[in-house]
């Protein structure tokens, strides 16, 4: 799918180069897209990055310039098909297992022995690790649930992991990690929860099936609306992703994530994130640890 694209100075381009660049209308284009779309807010100085990330869905499609790919997004792609492989290529995906320790300190010292010891808790215990990228971040949730409540099971603790990029997804639902990634699981918790890989995976690790039981992966824009999980959710995890958004659209997702939670859960955010003007539904409780207030209608 070509059309008749006259390059300018700043968008020579030649087909399958790894060079292709990107106009300022063809860039401010696809910024608007994405960001109506995904809710990621890309400033000037992501062009590059936005270049180069799409530049093998251009290749894919046997395009020659940027407009014509935005056509293709707008224009023939009635089931979202493309718009999911975009959004894929877009995204950034950093995680470690354990990542931000504290949090899962605060989750094992304060949050799960209270569940733990309180008979009238609801069960099953719900967790929502709102980007869970590759999983470590879900399968992290659960060793830390299940070494501080080892009697419990599948019917006991939920998992809800999700994030945007079905390519994640799938690596995470798999559960097969590298030595490298495993490099912050403790040993014992290594020797307990995965096994060595095999013939294959030789150097890999895998997840065992008690921890894959708790964990439910499934893909997930945060900006769609409404959501399809039910609330509520006793501990919600959303690190590290609200800094790829705008302020109005990080102030909705706090307000709509207000929502899913417990009166008394807990938000949970990365170590560079706040939350700005939402006393009555928060009140901070540790670094980047929020706790839901009562006695307030969403």
């Amino acid at each position: 799918m070509t059309t008749g694209h006259t390059a300018s100075k700043n968008s020579k381009s030649v087909l399958g180069d790894s060079r292709l660049t990107i106009t300022d209308k063809e860039f401010l284009h696809l910024r608007e897209f994405i960001h109506a779309h995904s809710g990621i807010a890309l400033s000037g100085h992501k062009r590059a990055l936005v270049c180069s990330r799409l530049a093998k869905r251009l290749r894919h499609h046997n395009l020659q310039h940027y407009s014509d790919y935005y056509r293709l997004l707008t224009e023939s792609d009635p089931d979202g098909v493309e718009l999911v492989a975009m959004i894929n290529s877009i995204t950034t995906n950093k995680t470690d297992f354990f990542r931000e320790p504290h949090h899962f300190q605060f989750l094992a010292k304060e949050v799960f022995p209270a569940y733990r010891n309180n008979p009238k808790h609801e069960r099953p215990l719900r967790l929502w690790s709102a980007a869970a990228s590759t999983g470590e971040e879900a399968y992290s949730l659960a060793m830390t649930a299940l070494e501080a409540m080892p009697c419990f099971g599948d019917r006991d603790i939920c998992i809800l992991a999700t994030d945007i990029d079905t390519d994640v997804l799938s690596r995470a639902e798999n559960g097969i990690y590298t030595q490298e990634q495993a490099r912050h699981i403790p040993d014992a918790l290594l020797r307990r929860y995965f096994l060595k890989g095999q013939g294959d995976h030789e150097g890999e690790i895998l997840t065992k099936p008690v921890l894959k039981s708790l964990v439910h992966f499934r893909r997930l824009n945060l900006q769609d609306n409404p959501w399809p999980m039910k609330a509520p959710f006793d501990v919600i995890l959303c690190r590290n992703v609200l800094i790829y958004f705008d302020k109005p659209t990080q102030l909705k997702l706090f307000q709509r994530m207000a929502g899913m939670l417990k009166t008394g859960g807990y938000l949970m955010l990365g170590h560079s994130e706040a939350i700005y003007g939402l006393v009555d539904y928060f009140r901070p409780v540790g670094h980047s640890i929020y706790q839901r207030r009562g006695k307030t209608t969403l």
